[in-house]
């Protein structure tokens, strides 16, 4: 059976940082992109990054890059969204998912959600 499961998400204060971790068991990050989601009170869902199988390639939602890093570590089927210099409109839940990348399209995995909060 897929799992996947996010962490890493607390409170901090605009301008710090959090690294939220996605691990999968069941499949390997080998075989499937992985994507971050979030989604912020009375908004919609969003993709925020995600990295593709193989080369690695990344992809982010204009309004994180520079500030977020995607990584992964295949060997512990992790992977992680570094996030800096964050800001209240980062505030959300944050998903981690199975995805075609760049599109960011999502397949049926997911994993529960992390909340991250971002004060002013």
């Amino acid at each position: 059976e897929v799992q996947l499961q996010a962490s890493g998400g607390g409170l901090v204060q605009a301008g710090g940082s959090l690294r939220l971790s996605c691990v999968a068991s069941g499949f390997s990050f080998d075989d499937y992109a992985i994507g971050w989601f979030r989604q912020a009170p009375g908004k919609e869902r969003e993709g925020v990054s995600c990295i593709a199988r193989g080369d690695h390639s990344t992809n982010y939602k204009d309004s994180v890059k520079g500030r977020f890093t995607i990584s992964s570590d295949n060997a512990k089927n992790t992977v992680y969204l570094q996030m800096h210099s964050l800001k209240p409109e980062d505030t959300g839940v944050y998903y981690c998912a199975e995805v075609d990348c760049p599109s960011m399209r999502p397949y049926h995995y997911w994993g529960q959600g992390t909340q991250v909060t971002v004060s002013s």
